[in-house]
């Protein structure tokens, strides 16, 4: 299973335009749990079983909830059961796609 999130603070004292201390300790929980992950500008990107991956998700949620009265949480979730790696996978797959296309 491969599940992208965004989570982020909202209201309450000390919440302000710039949320990046609250992503940093979302991130951190991603990075420490072990599993395969990666962060871009938008998501956290996250890869294991069922269990696994929302233990860290509702772990880095809380890691937010510090930061405000309010979190937002938005998730995509990829479920295709006996995969694995396919966080890089399907990237390579595109990859491909693409050189094909191009000859």
């Amino acid at each position: 299973m491969i599940v992208a999130f965004s989570v982020a603070p909202s209201g309450g004292p000390g919440t302000t335009d710039s949320v990046h201390d609250a992503v940093a300790a979302a991130v951190k929980v991603v990075r420490d749990s072990g599993l395969p992950n990666q962060t871009d500008s938008m998501f956290t990107t996250i890869e294991g079983d069922w269990d696994e991956v929302f233990a860290v998700v509702k772990a880095a949620t809380e890691a937010v909830g510090v930061f405000g009265s309010r979190v937002s949480l938005v998730l995509k979730a990829d479920i295709r059961p006996g995969h694995t790696d396919e966080m890089l996978g399907k990237v390579e797959r595109l990859e491909k796609a693409i050189i094909r296309s191009e000859s």
